[in-house]
C-alpha cells in the first residue's frame, strides 16, 4: 500500500494496471483500493492548492 502511494504522489503517470493487481495480491479489496487511492489523491491536491497559494500550513496551524 506504501508503495502504490508514494508512486501515485510522486509518479501518478507512470501508474499501471500491475499496481493495482499488487494491492489485491497483498489482500485489499477494490474499494480499499479505491479509498487509498482517493487519500492519496485528496492530499496531493490539497498540498498543491496550498503550494499554488503561497499557504505556510505549519505556521497557520502553529498560530493561537
Amino acid at each position: 500500500m506504501l508503495d502504490y502511494a508514494a508512486k501515485l504522489t510522486e509518479r501518478p503517470g507512470d501508474m499501471i494496471a500491475s499496481d493495482i493487481d499488487r494491492l489485491r495480491e497483498a489482500g485489499f479489496k477494490d474499494r480499499a483500493i479505491l479509498d487509498i487511492n482517493q487519500i492519496v489523491a485528496y492530499f496531493a491536491y490539497v498540498n498543491r492548492v496550498a503550494d499554488g497559494l503561497g499557504v505556510n500550513l505549519e505556521d497557520f496551524w502553529g498560530k493561537k
